[in-house]
């Protein structure tokens, strides 16, 4: 392939994939789920001055430092990314700036023009399995960029483009780290201490762990493939994988000490909080605990046959409703493809990191995986899916065209029928979610004037209780409290530690409402009828605390 060719291909690629994008994102008002939302919040407040702080408490289980005292406690602002890490916001915090506005909007040419670099990323992946397999010219080219125009319209990588989330930012550093990582493997050339694609490797790394917690499985994977080459590769000195290993890792470290350094210092950690106690929960509501968090003997406790219904769960989760469903049909056939493509050195660190990342997030953490842990980490094995799909077909196309002695070349044929199937989904897809993402907006943006309705308006400093308080905290702009799956008790706690007067329920979160039934302390939460609920079944219950 010549450099015009390969620069005209992936800028058309680009293009295309930006379009889409934009497309999707114009059809998203607000971010939802609650992370994006937490990433736009910690953005604006970063953007207006006031730190990487959030104006919701949305886990109760990492104090965090106050800067007056020194003493550790609960309290607002809350220091934010006590468990999720910053890289979406600080992106984010860029155009706000540049643009003189902290809207949603103005966050989103960050994951549009990140998600757009995704599929030119399929695109060069599709390039070097081609050249491995040494497939004709016009075959080379058809699944190079199949994979690049499919992954520019397929749902589960144009989706998260719309959003103000962590999983665009960790697929373009894992994808990139792949792509140079697959050509070290190739030609060392000496790794180099001043090797730039070595330097990249680490700067992707680094990247990718300000992102999300699962770059260290990638970076793992790169250690292993490495240090232990295959057979193909096995005349690398020992110094020569020594430096392929430690150069990367130097550079990944200096790109997160800064924020390790920073954990330590306002939470008294720099591991990420509550990271191990997620392994323990048993219903997933254990994040919002106060009184009752998840535990290590609660967990033993529960038995084997809750152990392995939870990573049966977690797996069916993982592999339907996160890989396959969302990305149907080419998904279906790059699954049943992997076996073979798995055996490429062109996708060797693609294929390992991969597997590890679904493997160990479904086996450790099997309850909070279906809350969206896998999902988020899931573009770097989207895009293999779609590679390994479009290889499968384009092999059983070649050979059905032996068998009925074609004379045209039909390899266009694989990319046509997983792009048709892509764009369906996407054209049903994204105004769904679209949807239900106004629908969110204007219902939360509605309750300062429903409470003011009644006289009660809410007061930014007096914080409200919520199963959704990042939604309640960044739509309506003041304080919020995470409502916990525990007795009414705890919640009363909350309100007198916080100084909150109501909780707003929005449809129903774990054994709320009806623990209300039989609580014995029920009588403390005093039902609100809010003004102007509309025509449509009113979304929020609202309870004002009666007890002192």
């Amino acid at each position: 392939m010549s450099r015009r060719e390969a620069w005209l291909s992936a800028s058309g690629i680009f293009l295309a994939a930006l379009v889409v994008r934009a497309w999707a994102a114009a059809h998203v008002p607000f971010p939802i789920p609650e992370d994006a939302t937490y990433y736009w919040g910690v953005a604006r407040n970063l953007a207006d001055g006031h730190g990487l702080v959030s104006n919701a408490i949305w886990s109760y289980a990492t104090p965090a430092r106050d800067p007056l005292t020194g003493a550790f406690g609960l309290f607002f602002p809350r220091p934010a990314f006590e468990i999720w890490l910053p890289l979406p916001t600080l992106l984010a915090a860029v155009p706000m700036l540049l643009l003189g506005s902290t809207s949603y909007a103005a966050t989103l040419p960050v994951p549009i023009l990140l998600g757009a670099i995704i599929p030119v990323l399929a695109w060069r992946i599709g390039v070097d399995l081609g050249a491995e397999r040494g497939l004709p010219r016009e075959r080379a080219r058809t699944l190079a960029l199949g994979g690049g125009l499919v992954t520019a319209v397929a749902l589960p990588l144009v989706l998260p483009s719309a959003l103000l989330d962590s999983t665009v930012p960790f697929g373009v550093a894992v994808l990139t780290a792949c792509v140079l990582g697959t050509r070290l493997l190739r030609e060392p050339r000496g790794a180099r201490v001043c090797d730039p694609r070595l330097l990249a490797l680490g700067l992707t790394l680094g990247l990718g762990a300000l992102a999300r917690n699962e770059a260290i499985w990638v970076a793992l994977a790169w250690a292993a493939l490495a240090w232990w080459p295959a057979p193909a590769d096995a005349g690398n000195s020992r110094a020569m994988r020594a430096r392929l290993v430690l150069i990367p890792a130097v550079v990944a470290l200096a790109v997160v000490t800064p924020w390790l350094v920073r954990d330590w210092l306002v939470f008294g950690s720099p591991l990420p909080g509550q990271a191990v106690t997620n392994a323990w929960t048993v219903t997933g509501f254990e994040i919002f605990a106060w009184k009752e968090p998840a535990t290590l003997a609660g967990y033993l406790a529960a038995g084997p046959v809750v152990w392995l219904g939870d990573r049966v769960g977690g797996f069916a989760h993982n592999l339907m409703n996160v890989l396959v469903l969302p990305g149907m049909p080419i998904a279906a056939v790059g699954l049943a493809g992997l076996p073979w493509v798995a055996r490429s050195r062109a996708l060797r660190l693609l294929v390992v990191s991969a597997i590890a990342t679904f493997v160990i997030t479904t086996l450790a953490f099997p309850v909070q995986t279906t809350w969206g842990t896998y999902l988020h980490a899931s573009a770097p094995a989207d895009v293999l899916i779609i590679v390994s799909g479009l290889s499968a077909l384009d092999v059983g196309l070649a050979w059905i065209g032996r068998r009925r002695a074609w004379t045209r070349p039909v390899a266009w044929l694989g990319p046509l029928f997983a792009g048709a199937g892509a764009l369906l989904f996407l054209g049903l897809g994204i105004p769904t979610y679209g949807a239900n993402a106004a629908a969110t907006e204007a219902s939360y943006a509605s309750l300062p004037a429903r409470f003011a309705a009644m006289g009660e308006p809410l007061d930014p400093s007096v914080p409200v209780i919520s199963n959704h308080p990042i939604w309640v905290a960044e739509a309506d702009r003041v304080r919020a409290l995470a409502l916990p799956d525990e007795p009414v008790s705890s919640v009363l706690e909350i309100a007198r530690t916080f100084g909150a007067r109501y909780v707003v329920l929005d449809g129903e979160a774990g054994g709320w409402p009806a623990r209300l039934a039989t609580d014995l302390d029920a009588h403390c939460l005093a039902p609100v009828a809010l003004p102007d609920a509309g025509t449509a079944p009113d979304p929020f219950r609202v309870y004002r605390v009666a007890c002192p």
